[in-house]
């Protein structure tokens, strides 16, 4: 998944131009004081807010025996000391801008910046008095309501943001008047109503950004006279239509983004036309038919979750360097003329119909590459070696093809690698332990595969340091880990908490480009799609093979563990009691091994463990009375001779009958995938809400769904 940050290249560049040349045509107050009566507004302005002096330090320097135009954010007229400048962004305000507030008895403001200020409430009509105004920011706050048609008087405006609010009102029908306006930034608000068309008719507009909001209809341009327009915003919105023909007329256009609209129809060919567009950005809409070949010279462009089928050929040369094709219906060969991008670094091709082999050729391009994902398509053969240059690589996923053959060495070349996915080919090769010495790598999948032999080799230092997750299920892996095999693992040994994810920072000229890193998993029997990894999460997989022995004892320093799954080996001894120190886990599964002895009552200490599966062993023995135990569902104990007292802990006396049985079991299926899609959606901190709204939704399910089966099999389900 990707978002763009830093919409345009420009922007920061443009407000430097515009500051450095403000600063120049007023000369700092060198002699001349700052008037008594405007160090009196400035004063009583300040007084309006409950003003925190611990978080706003500069409030020291507003001192009435000291000039105000020395005062922190403030810059006055060199000539008459008139105040004209107010620079108070990131102060922490904590209220409304009244009607009757001081500020708008400063009437020769030019530059007004009160962004990430922590206003709240409307904007005043009052502001319309300010009239001087070329510069106004009031963005990153809780500003709600509607722009007052006042503002309509501030004619002067070149710079107008108020991006980040609560806004729910329509723009004001004619814009027509803001004749000096240059830059416009009304994004991520909730705006309503139609495309603003009379936007675009100020001949001096540079810079139109009114993404995520709730515009809808056509987007129109008529009577265009923004023939200097650079960048155009118009993502997560409402639009729908084709993209207009006209857009050809903003001949200075370098930027452009339309992603997660209802756009429809194929990509105009008058967009040739923009001959310095660099960045187009189209993504989750409706748009189908062919790629057309000028678009191989821009440096950046996305196209994810459309329609599109195929390319035209191109004999130009492509300058790419950040392609999302994704989630379309591309089909047929590899594009070789991606071999050619010397500067690639981010290419996406997953979820499409490509077939055939991945050529050679790539390790023209590798040497750039930080993001390579091949995902789910039909690519067949030997995943090539190509990796001998690929340092810069981060991430590789290639699973879900018809991969075969041995799995490149050339990898360990990959010293910035994060993440490798091979999982769902016909790989057959031994464990790779040589992946250990890759000093970042965090995650790595290998499952549903044909990888084979020991996971463990005597002579070869384990590594791993910085692994979070490894997956290594349904191949056929064998042999014993031996007591010490985790205890290199050092990031799984942390418990970290928090919102962050599994990122990466594409940097390219002066914008950024946010990857999240993604994955699919199999936990309860479910296979589940993380669209983002938070970097607190572990988790182990080693189920479906043939490992043998006891459970290395190291595995009890992994304390930030969530997720432990050896099920289906040939494990054995008795259930290790030092599982109960991991005071993390979500999820246990050593069902279907050769467990013996007793379940170990420590386990209800785990109060985060909300799945366990003992199934299919040699336990016997009492079944533990604690909460956690009693939760789980019959089937979590199954085939296991000696163990008693599950009907105890049921209140009821099982009923094994083998066809009720079957369903039962089906039904608990059924129930794993609801109960695990609830956890998935508030993984972290809010892990207890999502279980708990999945328990609930299952109770009903189960009460008002599947009364006649309870009531048959009198199944002691929670």
């Amino acid at each position: 998944m990707m978002m763009i940050l830093n919409h345009c290249y420009c922007v920061s560049g443009f407000i430097i131009i515009y500051l450095s040349l403000f600063n120049h045509t007023l000369a700092s107050p060198t002699f001349h004081l700052c008037r008594h009566d405007q160090r009196d507004v400035l004063l009583e302005f300040i007084d309006e807010f409950p003003v925190d002096e611990s978080t706003n330090t500069w409030i020291t320097s507003w001192d009435k025996s000291s000039d105000c135009c020395h005062w922190k954010g403030v810059t006055c007229d060199g000539k008459y000391g008139q105040v004209i400048s107010l620079e108070l962004n990131e102060t922490f305000l904590n209220s409304s801008l009244k009607s009757s507030s001081n500020l708008f008895k400063l009437k020769y403001l030019h530059h007004l910046n009160l962004s990430s200020c922590n206003l709240q409430g409307e904007i005043s009509s009052s502001l319309g008095n300010l009239s001087r105004l070329t510069f106004l920011d009031l963005s990153h706050n809780k500003l709600v309501g509607a722009i007052p048609v006042s503002l309509a008087k501030l004619t002067k405006l070149s710079y107008l943001s108020l991006n980040s609010n609560n806004f729910t009102s329509t723009l004001p029908s004619d814009m027509s008047g803001f004749h000096n306006l240059e830059y416009f930034d009304v994004s991520e608000n909730s705006f309503v109503g139609s495309f603003p068309k009379t936007l675009f008719s100020i001949p001096l507009l540079q810079y139109v950004s009114l993404g995520d909001n709730q515009f809808t209809g056509p987007v129109e341009f008529v009577n265009t006279s923004s023939s200097k327009l650079q960048f155009l915003g118009l993502s997560r919105n409402r639009f729908n239509g084709l993209i207009p023909e006209s857009i050809s007329k903003f001949l200075s256009l370098r930027q452009l983004y339309m992603s997660q609209n209802n756009i429809t129809g194929s990509i105009p060919r008058s967009i040739s036309k923009l001959v310095n567009l660099t960045d187009l950005h189209l993504s989750n809409n409706k748009l189908k038919g062919e790629v057309p070949s000028f678009l191989w010279r821009m440096t950046t462009m996305t196209l994810s979750h459309n329609h599109f089928s195929s390319f035209e050929n191109s004999s130009q040369e492509a300058l790419i360097q950040i392609l999302d094709l994704s989630y379309n219906s591309f089909q047929g060969p590899f594009p070789h003329g991606l071999c050619k991008l010397k500067g690639l670094r981010y290419l996406d091709l997953s979820n499409n119909l490509f077939n055939g082999s991945i050529p050679p050729c790539l390790s023209n391009s590798i040497a750039s590459l930080t993001e390579l994902s091949l995902r789910n398509n039909s690519f067949s053969g030997v995943l090539p070696d190509i990796f001998v240059n690929a340092t810069k690589l981060r991430s590789l996923d290639v699973s879900r093809n018809q991969l075969e053959g041995k799995f490149p060495k050339s990898l360990i070349n990959c010293k910035a690698m994060q993440l490798v996915n091979v999982e769902s080919n016909r790989i057959k090769d031994k464990f790779p332990y040589w992946l250990g010495s890759l000093p970042s790598l965090n995650v790595l999948i290998l499952r549903s595969n044909e990888f084979y032999g020991p996971l463990y080799h005597r002579h070869v230092s384990s590594g791993f340091h910085s692994l979070r997750v490894i997956d290594v299920s349904n191949n056929d892996f064998t042999g014993t880990l031996p007591p010490h095999y985790f205890s290199s693992w050092h990031v799984m040994t942390t418990l970290t908490e928090g919102n962050e994810y599994l990122v990466n920072f594409v940097r390219y000229y002066s914008r950024n480009l946010l990857m999240y890193r993604s994955m699919e998993m199999v936990n309860k029997g479910v296979e589940t799609r993380f669209e983002r990894i938070q970097k607190d999460f572990r988790a182990i997989d080693f189920s479906g093979n043939k490992i043998h022995g006891k459970v290395p004892e190291s595995l009890c320093f992994l304390k930030g563990l969530r997720l432990l799954n050896l099920s289906g080996n040939a494990f054995t001894s008795d259930i290790p009691r030092f599982l109960a120190n991991l005071t993390n886990l979500e999820a246990l599964d050593l069902s279907r091994n050769k467990f013996s002895g007793q379940i170990p009552q420590d386990f209800d200490e785990l109060s985060f463990l909300s799945y366990m599966n003992f199934s299919h062993n040699l336990l016997h023995g009492p079944v533990p009375r604690g909460t956690q135990v009693q939760r789980q569902k019959r089937s979590s104990f199954l085939d296991n001779p000696g163990l008693y007292g599950l009907e105890e802990i049921c209140q009821q006396i099982y009923t094994l009958n083998p066809t009720i049985q079957q369903v039962e079991e089906h039904s608990e299926r059924e129930e794993q995938m609801f109960s695990w899609l609830a956890a998935g959606i508030a993984y972290g901190p809010g892990v207890f809400c999502g279980l708990l709204i999945g328990h609930i939704f299952l109770s009903h399910k189960k009460i008002f769904g599947r009364v006649f089966l309870l009531s048959i099999s009198k199944a002691c389900v929670v």
